[in-house]
């Protein structure tokens, strides 16, 4: 139990103090002037002081010299959505001719003034954001939101039939 103390003991000792020759270590100038020789009498050192108790201990990992990466991880720009296709662009002008905005023959795929105007309309009847400025709440009631093809329709069936209650 007193050889463990000690070992353990002299072990810490010497981690401790070869850590106290990285810390209070010269300039990189002189690092690099004396290079491998301090290394291999540091590391020879170490080798001795642990054949003398007999055990070994792990020698302590050189740190890789060179340029370090960014501290932080590089995160690529957020993407904008692009403008609307000439198709999307007349699909929306259909649905603000349908609906009595905008006169059939300007729903030409070329978004203009007054589509705008037209979109603004529609946003201020609708109780929405009149900015002329198509999103996806005007969209929506559009009638032209995301289409998910999975989505199961408004009052569908469930999947299974509920099960009838056990005869007691």
């Amino acid at each position: 139990m007193r050889t463990t103390v000690f070992v353990a003991t002299a072990l810490v000792g010497a981690l401790l103090g070869f850590a106290a020759d990285t810390t209070s270590s010269p300039p990189a100038a002189k690092k690099k002037a004396a290079g491998k020789a301090s290394t291999k009498a540091a590391t020879k050192s170490h080798s001795t002081a642990s054949h003398s108790t007999g055990h070994t201990t792990a020698r302590k990992a050189v740190a890789k010299k060179g340029k370090k990466g960014p501290a932080h991880p590089v995160v690529p720009a957020r993407s904008r959505q692009a403008a609307p296709t000439p198709d999307r662009y007349k699909e929306i002008q259909q649905a603000l001719s349908s609906k009595g905005y905008l006169p059939a023959e300007q729903a030409n795929g070329q978004w203009s003034d007054e589509s705008a105007s037209a979109l603004k309309r529609f946003q201020a009847d609708q109780k929405l954001d009149a900015t002329g400025k198509i999103n996806s709440l005007s969209l929506i009631a559009l009638g032209l939101g995301p289409k998910h093809e999975t989505a199961k329709p408004v009052g569908a069936a469930p999947a299974t039939p509920p099960t009838p209650p056990m005869p007691q």
